[in-house]
């Protein structure tokens, strides 16, 4: 397959046949039914002893949206302080205010807990007020990747605008196109936004 792949994983059972069809990654996550949220630590120590492929962990103490009390941030260190100590690659995270910005505060405590994992920040991004404007601040944070269907309900529809966060990007940090991303748009979705790494939770064996 040519295309870097992650899959996105909400059991054991999706985390093996991701290994078998040509993923490249994990992501780990509990309760895709409402938008993924942080998974059970028994199925993350049973991902980590079953496959050789990173695995990068979601950490979201609920569904809903991504604006926090200090509760739930201090429930996503305990979370990220699981995923350093267990041996994960890296987490996924991110964090909004009320008026759609990046939670700059919050972000920089997650990530100091994170490291030296790597650091994705999700679909938080596709809720955020000024695309253009949350990208510059989730560079500003040493973030890693960025995860989006580029503001849009799949990463096909919201291909244009994914294409022009990676040129913004320029290299300054992987945009990763993801949702609604399939073996049949793949290609279209690739060729369309130069995107260099995708996110799918469909396990097929087409994509081999």
């Amino acid at each position: 397959m040519k295309y870097f792949r992650e899959a996105c994983c909400p059991s054991l059972e999706a985390v093996l046949a991701a290994g078998r069809t040509g993923a490249r990654r994990i992501e780990l996550c509990g309760r895709l039914e409402i938008g993924g949220v942080t998974p059970p630590e028994e199925l993350l120590r049973a991902a980590l002893a079953a496959t050789m492929l990173p695995v990068n962990v979601l950490v979201r103490p609920r569904g809903g949206d991504f604006v926090y009390d200090e509760a739930e941030v201090q429930a996503m260190l305990a979370g990220i302080r699981l995923c350093r100590t267990l041996g994960a690659n890296g987490v996924v995270i991110g964090a909004l205010t009320r008026d759609g910005r990046v939670d700059l505060p919050v972000m920089r405590r997650l990530i100091a807990e994170a490291r030296p994992l790597q650091v994705t920040f999700h679909r938080a991004f596709d809720e955020t007020a000024d695309p253009l404007a949350a990208l510059e601040e989730i560079i500003s944070l040493g973030c890693g990747r960025l995860l989006t269907s580029g503001h849009a309900p799949d990463a096909f529809a919201g291909r244009f605008l994914i294409g022009k966060l990676v040129r913004r990007a320029a290299g300054r940090i992987v945009v990763m196109a993801g949702c609604g991303v399939r073996p049949g748009n793949i290609a279209q979705i690739a060729r369309e936004t130069g995107a260099p790494e995708f996110h799918s939770s469909c396990i097929s064996d087409q994509w081999l």
